[in-house]
């Protein structure tokens, strides 16, 4: 349907843009096509424009005649979108435009990610380059690169690159809702020399797999209190004891920001003791299940006979220092925010682990909307892997947004969506990265709040809009640039 999909929708101006942004791939990392078609943009509007080094892009929208001296106000959000697809979809996100369709009062993707996240936003701030139907004071446009896989467009702004103090992010999710606060991130990695010795050759190997867990988000699920696979498989490992052991390969998790799914281990034991591990395993799940059963009812441990051999296999010393550090590393939530009810301020996710160039690695990432607590929860876990005598590499990070309910645009904002719609917004803080934290970094004294229409399944071929809410963000937005303007 592509193009049809929008026809007659308002806001006709932000709806065209969006298309046209559709029309563009923009993977994550590999930005050069929408880049040059937010520089088109700039060039055929007669609009000022910059760039920096990494591809970043700010565009000078000029004040309505008169409030010239207003506050400059920078709309911002990130050109790069999440790029996934349905099995069977033929699809080349690297050159094919994306298929727009509508379904009701949505608009979605046919079998990809639609890109709402964050071309909604995109879209909104080069709508506005054309819009004479509002006033505002002076609007830079600031399209940030790679927010998806590591913020690195935000990470690399350099002072002067903009001149407002004060931002909207147009990257929020959630119709009716002014996000105010965010946690910052960093990652803490323990490396171990792979020690081994010769296998046991009366020994048969087997693959222990736990499966079956819920998994998620590792900030936005933390409070859903599911299971941790890694620590799960650990309490097995250590139940084994009393069977006599070996072990020859394991590996847990995915991705340094979900809670671990699944972790396995492959183990060499006597076959006369294949019925006292399979009781263990059936032990550990229904143990599990009186924890979880509310929470992340879908444990399994699958055990079953491996095929080849393994001529090496881990020291009892090593296999006792993981199981050791599995234990003590922390997981979940460390505290909750005593400024904003049900919000968690600090959390650390014992993520995943791999073997990979003779060492075990683990991974582990903290988030934080308060820097010192971020660091601290980091130094814990540091503090745990030297203990175990692991080689410790600690990411860069990058920095939260801490809430602050006294924030002028905040209030403003506030009265600006009761006076249009009648009823007060919610205010939220998410327990995950927005770029947010980084430019509040990059620029001290940055005001800012963050909202957006309601978008669903974004990072997946589910995502869609709400065709209705991006109709009232966007009066929202223009309402707010306004009350800015005439202070």
């Amino acid at each position: 349907m592509s193009k049809q999909a929008i026809e007659g929708l308002e806001p006709k101006l932000l709806w065209e843009r969006f298309y046209e942004i559709s029309q563009v791939p923009r993977p994550s990392k590999k930005e050069e096509k929408i880049i040059e078609y937010v520089r088109s943009f700039a060039k055929n509007n007669n609009l000022e424009y910059k760039e920096d080094k990494v591809g970043n892009i700010v565009i000078n929208i000029p004040a309505t005649k008169g409030l010239e001296n207003a506050p400059t106000v920078i709309l911002q959000g990130h050109v790069d979108m999440v790029c996934e697809k349905n099995k069977g979809t033929e699809h080349d996100f690297e050159n094919d435009p994306i298929k727009l369709m509508r379904d009701g009062e949505w608009i979605t993707a046919d079998g990809t990610t639609l890109g709402a996240d964050n071309g909604i936003g995109v879209a909104t701030g080069l709508a506005v380059a054309s819009d004479d139907s509002f006033e505002h004071g002076p609007i830079e446009v600031l399209c940030t690169i790679d927010e998806e896989t590591g913020l690195t467009g935000a990470s690399n702004l350099q002072p002067g690159f903009v001149t407002g103090k004060v931002l909207l992010n147009l990257d929020s999710e959630e119709d009716g809702v002014f996000y105010v606060g965010c946690a910052g991130g960093q990652d803490t990695i323990g490396y171990f020399d792979i020690e081994t010795m010769d296998a046991d050759k009366t020994f048969k190997p087997y693959e222990l797999m736990i499966t079956g867990l819920k998994g998620g988000h590792s900030g936005l699920d933390v409070q859903q209190g599911r299971a941790n696979a890694i620590k799960l498989l650990a309490r097995l490992l250590k139940d084994l004891e009393s069977v006599n052991y070996q072990i020859a390969e394991i590996s847990g998790g995915s991705l340094r920001n979900a809670i671990p799914r699944e972790a396995e281990v492959t183990i060499l034991i006597d076959p006369a003791d294949e019925s006292k591990v399979q009781k263990i395993s059936d032990k550990l799940v229904a143990d599990a299940l009186l924890e979880y059963k509310k929470n992340d009812g879908g444990l399994n441990v699958n055990f079953k006979k491996k095929e080849g051999s393994f001529d090496k296999v881990f020291t009892p010393s090593l296999t006792k220092k993981l199981i050791d550090v599995f234990f003590a590393l922390p997981h979940g939530i460390i505290s909750m925010s005593p400024e904003m009810k049900g919000l968690v301020e600090t959390s650390t996710n014992l993520a995943t682990i791999n073997m990979q160039n003779g060492k075990v690695r683990v991974g582990t990432s903290q988030r934080s909307s308060v820097e010192p607590a971020k660091k601290y929860i980091s130094q814990v876990a540091e503090s745990i892997f030297k203990l175990a005598g692991a080689k410790v590499d600690i990411g860069d990070g990058y920095p939260g947004w801490k809430p602050n309910l006294d924030s002028e645009l905040l209030h403003l904002s506030k009265k600006v969506y009761e006076d249009k719609f009648g009823h007060a917004p919610e205010l939220k803080a998410i327990h995950a990265g927005l770029e947010c934290g980084i430019l509040g970094n990059k620029y001290p004294g940055m005001d800012m709040v963050s909202f957006g229409p309601t978008i669903q399944g974004a990072h997946s071929p589910d995502e869609r809009v709400n065709i209705k809410d991006v109709e009232k963000f966007y009066k929202l937005a223009k309402g707010i640039m306004t009350a800015i303007a005439k202070k």
